[in-house]
């Protein structure tokens, strides 16, 4: 109902009806808060954030990954130095100032048509086991033009800071989440939940003051 009533407001273009679409989401907010109003992780478990698993997110303005561009990535990365899957994750996101986040979904299978190809190979480094290009996935990298943009460099554009910042303060306050959901006294998660619950209405107030000011 919420949904349908803010595509309403967004669709005609009404200041005043999209306040008070935001106010109806704030006190949607409020029932939420009490005991029963909804339980479980509300971002959808852990890690399941909004700019993650390769599924798009606040950040993805230009677009989300094309096909080739995890492989392309992976093909770079590794021609600075061997890594696993885990730290290529990792250093995606850093490079793209967490405009990108390709899950294990994506990066495995991508890893595995390399090693097929014969491009990238694994090998084994004391207790844990590192990609590392072959001869032939060498020459593939040498052969890129290099005045090509990274595929990371290219999710990241458009992205301001204001957004980073944003964003990135959402991903340490579902980190925090997360660990409340996992340790966390019935009374911690209680009082996480009221939390929340303020904070989303406090959120939306603030969407419905700005509604009226772009009518003013």
């Amino acid at each position: 109902m919420y949904r349908t009533a803010a595509l309403h407001a967004g669709a005609c273009g009404h200041g005043h009806g999209r306040a008070a679409t935001w106010r109806a989401m704030a006190g949607k907010g409020e029932r939420s808060a009490r005991p029963g109003g909804g339980g479980g992780m509300p971002f959808g478990g852990p890690g399941a954030f909004p700019f993650g698993g390769g599924r798009g997110g606040p950040f993805r303005r230009s677009g989300k990954a094309r096909r080739g561009d995890v492989r392309t990535a992976i093909l770079l990365l590794l021609a600075e130095q061997p890594r696993n899957g885990y730290q290529l994750m990792q250093e995606i996101e850093e490079r793209s100032g967490g405009a990108w986040r390709p899950s294990a979904g994506s990066i495995y299978p991508a890893i595995q048509q390399l090693e097929d190809e014969g491009l990238v190979r694994s090998e084994a480094d004391g207790s844990r086991t590192l990609l590392q290009l072959t001869d032939e996935g060498r020459a593939v990298v040498d052969a890129r033009d290099a005045e090509r943009p990274a595929p990371w460099e290219e999710m990241a554009g458009g992205v301001d800071d204001d957004m980073r910042a944003l964003w990135g303060t959402f991903r340490e306050i579902a980190t925090a989440l997360a660990q409340i959901s996992q340790t966390g006294s019935e009374a911690q998660r209680a009082e996480a939940r009221r939390l929340l619950a303020d904070t989303r209405r406090a959120l939306y107030l603030m969407l419905a003051d700005g509604a009226g000011e772009e009518r003013a």
